[in-house]
């Protein structure tokens, strides 16, 4: 590390000169605020006299308001008497006015009562005559009623009794059916030939075989045509979903477009409405009800503080960029970020973004060299804003100013991936696009499909025209998908039918193909069984039975007439009773009816009867003890306020006259006990402040005036030196802001011409000034570090690389100041000849190009150096040994 003292430039002149300067406007300033102090004390006895005057004026002031408000006071009670007076004489004559009213209303209450209990006694009598009808009703019913439910019984028990005969006789022709089969099959079993009996069981069999193949081949093709129409059943529903499935998906859009409508046209009323929704509004009302507890008043959202500076082409880009920012919400301190979080619960807006940040700080300035070095806008510089919180909110937590705007797709991708631009956080295309390195990685990330649009874009009518459009589109894809999805449930439903057709005959077939196997089972078992009985069965026998069985029957038949015609007179009888129950039932029911009615309206006399007495009563009370008393009481107020009045107006004329009184502004709007209190609270006051000071008011004016004249001409004089100060540091400032400048400026050059000249070996480096420690540091990084540390200390090169870096830094100098001639000595003494060749090149084209004289000296060969007209070289013989 090579440190040395910046004392070869003119900056270290000018920056003495400008200390110099700066202390001495240190020490002037100084100077005179010690002459300032100086005159502080006069300056506090000035100010102590003006309080003193001020105070000893305001005594007499107290003094005579004193006076008027005991004149006041003295009348003021007198009109407080005579205002009672008129008051309670109004309320005595409202009293009065109560004893007829409330006598009218105790006689309507007596007229009320007497026509209620005149109407009750005739309604009980009513009662009385209906309830000796009732009763008789009542007994009639229950006669009634239990004469039908004997008829009924007798009747259910007679039907039972039919029912079960006739079962018996039909039981017994089936017998008789049976025994006369069985004798036709004996008689034929007889006559049927052995032989001819098989031959026509064989011809029978072998004609159910033929229909068992039949039925078998139908029964394998109604399989097939089954499966066919039920993979085809499969078809139809797996469309019928796919198109359900589409019609949803067309449904959702169709809601979220209606929903986006309804934002943009709130979004037109208000604009706040597009951060936050109505919720926002609610928060901002809540806002403004507890807006003085705020240190300073919220900013936000911060969406509706911001727009775009020209089209909104960029507004997508932008709402990707920073759109999560919009809604977001800036405090001065976490005082103030606490009471904003209670306004929004308040509010019911809990998950409020809230961003502290200092609202004192200036708009933030950003050096060219930190940001993005493209032709391509950034989000900072699309967007525009009047308040400089919001500005460098978007920077400091956003970092709008390193997000990149571009046109498309491929213009993104070659700014994000192919030039790689510094200080490029993000790049976003106009379509919605981030692209950025994650790592060493390239990541793209898609548009969010449901952001459409920004809510930055001041053309919300075009905005709303575009959705509508998209609207009517999804609505006619519904439709469309709507009746293709009827034609595919027709289809199914067609397919479905024919299905369940197809079924139907192929169950019918199993059914047949199942009666077939078992008749030519039987017929197998017939014959067996006929081959192997020897013996029949005795006829006679069968047809005694049969008779005996007749007989029985004809006897049941006769029983079962008598027992008809007794059901049917059971059932006239029963239906009489019935007719008889329902009519008297009717009758009941109208007597009852009256009856409750009238039970009713007795029910309602009686309580409006009772409630009548209660009014008479009440109204009573309130005549003896509250309408007579109180007018007794007011009477004997009214005496004893007219014997007050008389008395005050005495004492108030010994005091003052009431004209004098009226001539001061009257006692209008005070009371009493107001002016007591005010004239209690001026006597402390003027007991106070006459034992403070004992000096006469005309001597304090006279020694104020002296002071104030006295003092004046100094203070003149010393504001002109204030004046003439300031305008000296103002110059100093900016002067010293132009040598700041200047030595940025510099010292910038001497790093690019050091690395300039040392790019000629490969060699990079830079060097870095401190202006402030007075300190100058080169760092040197050799091509051949395979680590890449840079070289902070020029004692780890080698020889050569270190002659080398200091001819480098010699000639950044040389280039940064001027002189009539320049010598250099051996300035290659520890290089090696190919770094000795471009040091001379080096120093040779330096020269040339400065057009300035120098002189090199060195003890190695310069024979590569050519000399030429502006060249000139001489070697200097050996010296002798």
């Amino acid at each position: 590390m090579i440190r040395t003292n910046l004392r070869a430039t003119l900056l270290q002149q000018v920056n003495e000169l400008l200390q110099n300067i700066k202390g001495q406007l240190d020490a002037a300033n100084a100077m005179i605020d010690e002459l300032e102090s100086s005159i502080r004390p006069i300056l506090k006895e000035i100010d102590e006299l003006k309080e003193k005057i001020k105070s000893m004026e305001h005594v007499e002031e107290i003094s005579q308001q004193v006076n008027i408000l005991k004149k006041q006071l003295a009348w003021c009670w007198v009109y407080d008497v005579d205002h009672q007076i008129q008051e309670e004489g109004v309320r005595l004559e409202k009293l009065k006015d109560r004893i007829p009213t409330c006598q009218a209303r105790i006689d309507r209450q007596k007229e009320k009562i007497d026509e209620l209990k005149g109407l009750f006694l005739e309604r009980k009598g009513d009662i009385s005559n209906m309830m000796e009808k009732t009763s008789e009703v009542r007994r009639l019913q229950g006669e009634r009623q239990q004469n039908l439910s004997k008829a009924t019984k007798e009747k259910f028990e007679l039907e039972e009794e039919m029912a079960r005969r006739t079962n018996m006789i039909r039981k017994l022709l089936d017998s008789v059916k049976r025994i006369e089969q069985q004798i036709l099959d004996v008689r034929d079993k007889h006559v049927r030939d052995t032989q001819a009996e098989k031959s026509e069981m064989q011809e029978q069999l072998a004609k159910l075989h033929e229909e068992f193949d039949i039925a078998t081949s139908r029964l394998q093709g109604f399989k097939e045509e089954e499966d066919m129409l039920d993979e085809k059943l499969r078809d139809a529903t797996s469309a019928v979903e796919e198109i359900s499935a589409e019609i949803q998906e067309y449904q959702t859009k169709y809601r979220e477009i209606n929903a986006h409508i309804r934002d943009l046209q709130r979004q037109k009323t208000n604009k706040v409405t597009a951060f936050g929704g109505e919720r926002v509004l609610h928060l901002l009302r809540v806002i403004e009800m507890h807006y003085r507890k705020f240190k300073k008043p919220p900013i936000g959202p911060i969406g509706a503080h911001v727009s775009l500076k020209k089209d909104d082409s960029w507004a997508l880009a932008i709402e990707h960029a920073i759109g999560k920012l919009l809604n977001s919400f800036v405090v001065t301190d976490h005082k103030d970020s606490l009471l904003l979080r209670e306004c929004a619960r308040e509010a019911n807006y809990p998950n409020l973004h809230i961003f502290i940040y200092d609202f004192d700080r200036p708009l933030l300035n950003i050096p060219s060299h930190m940001l993005p070095n493209t032709k391509h806008p950034t989000t900072i510089s699309a967007i525009h804003t009047d308040i400089a919180t919001i500005f460098n909110v978007l920077i400091d937590q956003g970092s709008a100013e390193r997000q990149v705007l571009v046109r498309d797709y491929e213009t993104g991708k070659s700014v994000a991936f192919d030039q790689r631009v510094a200080n490029i956080k993000e790049v976003l295309t106009s379509e919605g696009h981030r692209m950025f390195y994650r790592g060493s990685v390239q990541t793209t990330l898609p548009p969010n499909k449901r952001l459409r649009s920004g809510r930055l874009c001041s053309s919300v009518d075009h905005q709303i025209k575009w959705f509508e459009n998209e609207a009517s589109k999804m609505r006619d894809f519904i439709q469309r998908d709507e009746g293709q999805k009827r034609g595919a449930e027709k289809m199914s439903q067609d397919v479905q039918h024919d299905l369940h057709s197809i079924k139907k005959r192929r169950l019918n077939t199993e059914r047949n193909l199942v009666s077939i196997q078992h008749t030519m089972r039987d017929l197998k078992d017939s014959y067996n069984v006929d081959a192997a009985a020897d013996l029949e069965p005795n006829v006679d026998e069968l047809q005694q039975e049969i008779l005996r069985v007749r007989d029985e029957v004809q006897q049941k038949e006769m029983s079962l007439e008598e027992l008809r015609i007794r059901v049917n007179e059971a059932e006239r009888k029963a239906n009489d009773c019935k007719l008889s129950f329902d009519n008297i039932c009717e009758s009941a029911k109208v007597e009852m009816e009256a009856v409750a009615e009238a039970e009713h309206t007795l029910v309602s006399i009686e309580d409006a009867l009772h409630s009548a007495e209660k009014e008479k009563a009440h109204y009573e009370d309130v005549m003896q003890r509250k309408v007579i008393y109180d007018i007794k009481e007011q009477e004997e107020l009214c005496k004893d306020l007219q014997r007050q009045h008389e008395e005050s107006c005495k004492k108030a004329s010994i005091i003052c006259l009431e004209s004098e009184v009226e001539a001061l502004g009257g006692c209008a709007g005070n009371t009493p006990e107001q002016l007591s209190a005010q004239i209690n609270r001026l006597n402390k006051r003027l007991q106070h402040e006459s034992q403070r000071h004992h000096e006469s008011i005309d001597d304090l004016r006279k020694m104020l005036q002296k002071k104030e004249m006295k003092i004046l001409k100094k203070q003149q004089t010393y504001a002109t030196f204030h004046e003439k100060l300031d305008a000296c540091q103002k110059a100093l400032e900016l002067r010293w802001k132009k040598f700041q400048r200047n030595a940025t400026l510099l010292k910038r050059q001497l790093t690019w011409q050091f690395n300039g000249h040392l790019r000629r070996k490969g060699i990079s480096g830079q060097i870095k000034v401190d202006y402030e420690m007075k300190t100058l540091s080169v760092e040197v990084k050799m091509p051949q570090d395979a680590s890449s540390i840079t070289v902070r200390d020029t004692r780890g090169l080698s020889g050569g690389e270190r002659s080398f870096s200091t001819l480098c830094f010699a000639l950044a100098l040389h280039e940064m100041t001027e002189a009539p001639f320049r010598a250099m000595d051996e300035f290659d003494v520890f290089m090696d000849a190919i770094s000795r060749k471009i040091s001379l090149d080096t120093l040779v084209e330096f020269a040339v190009t400065q057009g300035s004289q120098w002189i090199f000296i060195t003890p190695h060969d310069i024979s590569m150096v050519k000399p030429n007209e502006r060249v000139r070289k001489q070697q200097m013989a050996a010296p002798r040994g």
